[in-house]
């Protein structure tokens, strides 16, 4: 109790939690789109709620919900929420600079609760690439707003999906949220060109069936995505070489 409390008190963390207030507003519209589509996709109660608590990841759940409604096979179902989910392997290089110290289980269970814009709010707090004192408690603070954040509305969701009138459009606010969000993720040249390549596929592909077009994007997002990292760093060391 004195631990929590004292991390509660933390400075950092505090600093953490207020950063991650600028996408709150975000977060929720998604979260609770996302709750609605869980909860009118034929899943039950039960299993929506076991969905958006242990899977909390919103883009793989509303990939995988279309495929499920449609009677998928299970692979297929996997493999568009591992595509859609790929994106992690990237960004779990970069936070291993500030929490490659920390114990396995420390690290797989803040892992777990990351999101995008953990990241993003972290680098705009942290621009420097090296580990410094209180990034973890940072880190923590932005996981305890992003996650009650995003579970309170997608609960509302599920619990409130036959009470919420259609004509609010939370489809198209959900939209408009996920393109929000998106921007915000969009910082570099490689990001930029790995969203115009998810673009282009996803609309070149459109005609697969169980929407696997969306697979073959994020796909070929994320290899453009490493393509383009790799030349930067091959050009940074030819630099550094000179």
């Amino acid at each position: 109790m004195t631990s929590l409390r004292a991390l509660l008190n933390d400075p950092h963390f505090r600093r953490g939690a207020r950063d991650m207030l600028d996408f709150a507003p975000g977060i929720a519209a998604w979260g609770l789109v996302t709750g609605v589509a869980m909860a009118n996709s034929g899943l039950s109660i039960p299993l929506a709620v076991l969905m958006t608590l242990t899977v909390y990841a919103g883009s793989a759940q509303l990939a995988s919900l279309p495929l499920l409604a449609a009677g998928a096979p299970m692979w297929v179902v996997w493999a568009a929420a591992f595509c859609v989910n790929l994106r992690f392997v990237i960004f779990s290089a970069q936070w291993r600079v500030h929490m490659g110290h920390l114990s396995r289980g420390r690290r797989m269970a803040i892992g777990y609760l990351l999101a995008d814009l953990n990241l993003i709010a972290f680098q705009r707090a942290w621009p420097g690439a090296k580990r410094e004192p209180g990034q973890v408690h940072y880190i923590v603070g932005g996981i305890a707003t992003i996650w009650f954040t995003w579970q309170i509305p997608s609960l509302f969701g599920i619990f409130l999906s036959e009470a919420i009138p259609t004509q609010w459009g939370l489809g198209f606010a959900g939209t408009l949220a996920m393109l929000g969000l998106t921007y915000g993720l969009l910082n570099d040249r490689s990001t930029w060109t790995a969203a115009a390549v998810a673009g282009a596929a996803a609309v070149a592909t459109f005609a697969l069936p169980l929407k696997l077009n969306i697979v073959v994007a994020i796909a070929a997002a994320v290899a453009a995505g490493l393509l383009i990292d790799q030349a930067e760093r091959a050009g940074q060391r030819m630099k550094g070489g000179t």
